[in-house]
């Protein structure tokens, strides 16, 4: 094999090894037992284990029950960001939501987060 062929080879290789990399503190998030009407805020955090910026681009719930919003702007390699989690405690009962992580990290493009619990 040519010298070209093996730097180009070499190039690709260095590319997909370096990358951003999202990593959370934890996926799921157990409310326990609240009360109606209570505050439905949870936070999932994470943190860009890469070495490159960490790019969001998109964050779903599996209902309209549950709202998230997520930091924006791209996160710096060792840098955290947070998915906030706003659960409507309005109905009585058991609840298990999934969340939908959306990023730009090749290994993990989707990540899957759960919350869960019960209102009285």
């Amino acid at each position: 094999m040519n010298k070209t062929a093996m730097l180009i080879i070499l190039f690709f290789l260095g590319y997909f090894i370096s990358a951003q990399s999202i990593s959370f503190d934890q996926d799921q998030i157990d409310y326990g037992t609240i009360k109606k009407d209570s505050d439905g805020n949870q936070i999932f955090k994470f943190t860009n284990t890469g070495d490159k910026p960490l790019i969001i681009s998109n964050v779903k719930s599996s209902c309209e029950c549950s709202v998230p919003s997520w930091t924006k702007t791209p996160i710096l390699p060792g840098k955290s960001g947070e998915i906030n989690v706003k659960y409507n405690t309005k109905k009585l009962g058991k609840f298990s939501k999934s969340i939908e992580v959306y990023s730009n990290d090749p290994k993990v493009s989707r990540k899957l987060l759960k919350i869960k619990g019960q209102v009285q």
